[in-house]
């Protein structure tokens, strides 16, 4: 989470009123263990709340929109590039922007991939029989990109982004998340 517009500001302004006017009524309580408590409670609280009115405020606040995505495989490489534009359609300024690209394989659907194990290594099985010889074959990939930063409200930026794509997989859909920070 970064740059902090006025809306931040304000909410946690009400969040320290709300602690100070707890801590306040903790100090006031005559049995030491009641102040104690009431304080740590208090605390915690505002802590909370402080944390989860940033993350509303960020969500309300921040807004971006993806435009004119598009994506091409280069065998050569065996890599998939992404392109496209993004852009601040609020009225704050945008720290950073995001895109998260899942790829799912649904060669199963099409049924090109018999004999592909789904099953995804935890790892645990591997520490005690070292795999036992089998491959397993990742059939979903996730990829976060930072593609922008410091984005004023009404500004759009292009970007350009490439992973490793599998060779295996045969019919692919794609889930395109964009966020802001």
């Amino acid at each position: 989470m970064t740059l902090f517009n006025y809306w931040h500001f304000i909410v946690l302004a009400v969040v320290l009123i709300l602690f100070v006017a707890g801590m306040f009524s903790a100090l006031k309580q005559k049995k030491q263990k009641m102040v104690l408590s009431m304080a740590f409670s208090v605390t915690i609280m505002s802590l909370f709340l402080a944390f989860f009115s940033i993350l509303v405020v960020d969500k309300y606040t921040k807004e971006v929109k993806l435009y004119k995505l598009k994506n091409k495989r280069l065998l050569s490489t065996e890599q998939i590039i992404y392109t496209g534009i993004v852009k601040n359609v609020g009225n704050h300024k945008i720290g950073k922007v995001k895109v998260e690209i899942k790829i799912v394989n649904k060669g199963n659907v099409t049924g090109s991939a018999r004999g592909v194990s789904y099953f995804k290594s935890s790892g645990f099985f591997d520490f005690f029989s070292s795999g036992s010889g089998r491959k397993y074959r990742l059939q979903t990939i996730t990829k976060e990109f930072v593609v922008a930063k410091n984005l004023k409200p009404g500004a759009a930026k292009s970007f350009r982004v490439h992973f490793k794509y599998p060779p295996y997989f045969r019919s692919v859909s794609d889930v395109i998340k964009v966020s802001a920070h």
